[in-house]
């Protein structure tokens, strides 16, 4: 595994401004979302809303990840999203969410998720997983990657390289009538074929006008998701792979998620809606 050294904390920039004309979801300023009480399956008008805001949220990504190299710091990464979302009348989700900060979550090395981009710089053998996700027309969608910096070693490609198919074979999955812990059951078989971790206390989720409406999708074979798939239902896969344990601690901000036993872990997700016949990506550039 990579020698690299762990992370500590960075300083924050200031928050950056969204334009008055953008509007906010209404959990802006507020510390906590108003409970979402609607359906989980979408209307046709609604998922076409979704397939705006999920190509917002994938381009912001892109452009944000072109950047990424030696000695950028995740704040530049987080402005550059920002930016592109802003440009294209989209508010940044995670800004204001629950009181984060940013908006773009950078979760580098060992951090699972939610990690706040800061004056941190990357380093030649990083992995750093880009989560965007972006508001307009009244709903949300949502991606992440995760993405090499330099000369990775071998171990850390394989994970994010298999880490990426994890999603790709729970996609394939998707089926209406079929239950929800589906999903699970695919990633965590694939996952034991090479002796990884299958995070299990943070999933995917249901999403729609909610950045997060209720909906839990885990990704390990879950007993209690029995829920069945339905044509309509819009909702992230996003499996989170560690090279050891899938326990955690927390950083003292509330927010950043590190592996346990320090060990690296990548992620990747996509905002699904599922059709009569499978699933169709809505977070594509």
């Amino acid at each position: 595994m990579s020698s690299q050294s762990l992370l500590v904390p960075g300083t924050l920039s200031p928050t950056r401004s969204v334009p008055a004309s953008i509007a906010r979801p209404e959990y802006v300023g507020k510390p906590a979302p108003t409970p979402y009480t609607g359906p989980e399956v979408q209307d046709a008008e609604t998922i076409e809303r979704m397939r705006v805001a999920g190509r917002i949220a994938a381009q912001a990504m892109a452009e944000a990840a072109k950047l990424i190299a030696p000695g950028v710091t995740t704040d530049e990464l987080d402005r550059v999203a920002h930016d592109y979302m802003c440009d294209h009348g989209a508010y940044p989700s995670t800004l204001g969410y629950r009181s984060f900060p940013k908006s773009l979550c950078s979760s580098v090395n060992e951090v699972i998720c939610h990690g706040i981009p800061d004056s941190t710089v990357l380093r030649d053998g990083d992995i750093v997983n880009l989560d965007v996700t972006a508001y307009i027309g009244g709903v949300h969608g949502d991606n992440n990657a995760t993405y090499l910096c330099g000369d990775v070693d071998e171990e850390s490609r394989l994970l994010v390289e298999r880490t990426r198919e994890s999603l790709n074979r729970a996609i394939k999955a998707v089926r209406p009538g079929r239950q929800i812990n589906v999903i699970g059951r695919v990633i965590e078989s694939y996952a034991k074929r090479f002796g990884y971790g299958v995070v299990r206390d943070f999933t995917g989720h249901g999403i729609n006008s909610s950045f997060h409406s209720g909906l839990i999708i885990p990704h390990y074979d879950s007993p209690n998701a029995t829920q069945v798939i339905q044509p309509g239902m819009t909702f992230t896969i996003e499996p989170m792979l560690t090279l050891g344990t899938y326990e955690y601690d927390m950083w003292e901000d509330g927010w950043t998620v590190v592996t346990k036993d320090r060990k690296r872990t990548a992620q990747f997700e996509h905002t699904l809606v599922v059709t009569e016949t499978g699933a169709e990506i809505l977070t594509l550039p």
